[in-house]
């Protein structure tokens, strides 16, 4: 848990100061990826910060007139969120540049299905549906959000990271969870049911059977792809309603010849979802928001920008 012992790990006896530096941030590597990811959106920038974070941290373990780190944790995720911050104006600057909706660039997870309530909150922190709403954020909402809401840091804490008064952050953080709930409901479909629905979807998206699609969406469903103008996608914006997105799809790139078609399913951004490849190369990602009461698909998220897919490798199963 943040600001607990556990947050430093003990030394390992012989190790040289480079060494030990190495360790320490190896071993709070994936805490900081997931905060920064949730923050940024994109696997490159997120590794831009923890670029830089590594060379700070390994600058400031290896001092020796620099005194001991208490908590290399704390430390550590102090450097990483306020890196992550200061890159939001450049960031920005590219989303407004972009061509067509913006989504993030999918990630393979663990499936949340067989990993009890805690994987589903932590699922939560990085679905494409919930980083799409936590866009409309701002960079300092969205940092509070994600330490206090996602990973359970205090508001005492998050104001020593963020250098503002607890009472700030709790005003802050108060702001963005109002925002974030009236645009994302608080209960998701079961694991199974969002997979069940994304086989449905898909049948009907690749036999063009407008009836079943029709079938499957939810009335005010909206459909989001991001296809970065290097690819197909169903527009400069996103498209709203039942009866469009339906015949967008039929009439998109799903139903195109595609060279040695596959369909892995598998787990992205902690949500069953579907991989698509051709050749045995990802070109495509869906994934679904499914209402938890009647099972419908209410999100459709498609990206098929290549440049957000290259890290997927052999995705799915």
């Amino acid at each position: 848990m943040p600001g607990t012992p556990a947050g430093h790990p003990p030394a390992q006896p012989g190790n040289t100061p480079a060494e030990e530096a190495t360790r320490v941030f190896l071993a709070h590597r994936e805490l900081l990826f997931s905060v920064v990811y949730d923050m940024l959106g994109t696997v490159t920038d997120t590794e831009d910060v923890l670029q830089e974070t590594w060379v700070a941290w390994a600058a400031r373990a290896q001092d020796p007139a620099a005194g001991e780190i208490t908590s290399p944790r704390a430390y550590l995720v102090r450097v990483a969120v306020n890196r992550a911050l200061a890159q939001q104006a450049s960031i920005s600057r590219r989303r407004e540049e972009y061509p067509g909706p913006w989504l993030p660039e999918p990630l393979v997870t663990e499936d949340r299905a067989e990993d009890g309530a805690g994987a589903v909150e932590r699922a939560e922190s990085v679905s494409l549906a919930m980083l799409v709403v936590l866009e409309t954020l701002t960079p300092l909402e969205r940092a509070v959000f994600v330490l206090h809401e996602v990973f359970g840091y205090a508001h005492a804490e998050i104001a020593g990271i963020v250098e503002r008064s607890p009472a700030a952050v709790r005003q802050i953080d108060h702001r963005a969870r109002e925002h974030v709930h009236a645009r994302r409901p608080r209960y998701r479909a079961d694991p199974r049911v969002q997979r069940q629905a994304t086989e449905r979807f898909l049948a009907a998206a690749v036999g063009s059977d407008l009836d079943a699609l029709m079938r499957v969406l939810a009335p005010d469903v909206t459909l989001w792809a991001d296809g970065g103008g290097r690819a197909p996608a169903a527009g400069p914006h996103p498209v709203h309603g039942r009866g469009k997105v339906a015949r967008i799809i039929v009439a998109g790139s799903l139903r195109s010849p595609i060279p040695d078609m596959g369909i892995r399913y598998g787990s992205i951004n902690g949500e069953p979802a579907a991989v698509l490849t051709s050749g045995g190369a990802p070109y495509m990602v869906i994934s679904l928001d499914v209402d938890p009461e009647d099972g419908r698909v209410r999100g459709v998220y498609v990206v098929t920008n290549p440049g957000k897919l290259a890290h997927l490798g052999g995705a799915g199963s």
